[in-house]
């Protein structure tokens, strides 16, 4: 008989006793209990069956927030402030994630996002020598509203920008307001020189 042979002849033979079944009973065995202990160990460490919905949290101050997460044991992040909804109070909430409903574990951080406390202030562009269309159409663009109260003023070129007004007081270019602002127009009526 060659080596090889002998070695496969001791190897089945290895396998039919005893002392492998008891090995391959031990191994199977372990694995079941490491198993057991693992999931076990999940459960308890990862809440698994604990839910927690939470709450609705849309247009509360951050002091009703605070309490309303820590009665639920839930923490909470300020991400950002968003641009100023007047439909909402200042420094409330207008978004969260998770959002209402969801449900989540003991602990978890709620992101909010918050209502400024105003429109941010946008510069005044020179708009002088612009025509009214002109004009009317970059306020717009960066926020601003046009007011109806035009003032005209002797100039050579009609509807011809000559200046602007906020709440009545001539405002040179290069001024902050918040945005949403309405600026009325100083206009060339056509007259002059």
């Amino acid at each position: 008989m060659s080596k090889f042979s002998e070695r496969i002849k001791g190897l089945f033979g290895f396998i039919k006793s005893k002392s492998f079944f008891k090995q391959l009973g031990i191994a199977i065995l372990s694995v079941v209990v490491l198993i057991f202990l693992l999931q076990w160990w999940l459960g308890i460490t990862t809440n698994h069956n604990q839910k927690i919905e939470v709450p609705n949290l849309a247009k509360l101050s951050l002091t009703n927030v605070e309490t309303k997460l820590n009665e639920l044991n839930l923490d909470y992040v300020v991400i950002d402030s968003a641009t100023y909804n007047p439909n909402y109070p200042k420094k409330a909430v207008l978004e969260q994630n998770p959002e209402a409903g969801d449900f989540v574990k003991e602990g978890r951080k709620i992101y909010l996002t918050l209502n400024p406390s105003k429109y941010r202030d946008v510069e005044i562009p020179d708009l002088n020598g612009r025509t009214r269309r002109q004009a009317t159409t970059h306020l717009r663009s960066i926020g601003f509203k046009v007011g109806k109260d035009v003032t005209w003023v002797r100039d050579l070129g009609k509807d011809v920008v000559r200046g602007l007004k906020y709440k009545g007081n001539k405002i040179e270019p290069k001024t902050k307001l918040p945005k949403q602002s309405t600026i009325d127009l100083i206009l060339g009526d056509g007259n002059g020189n």
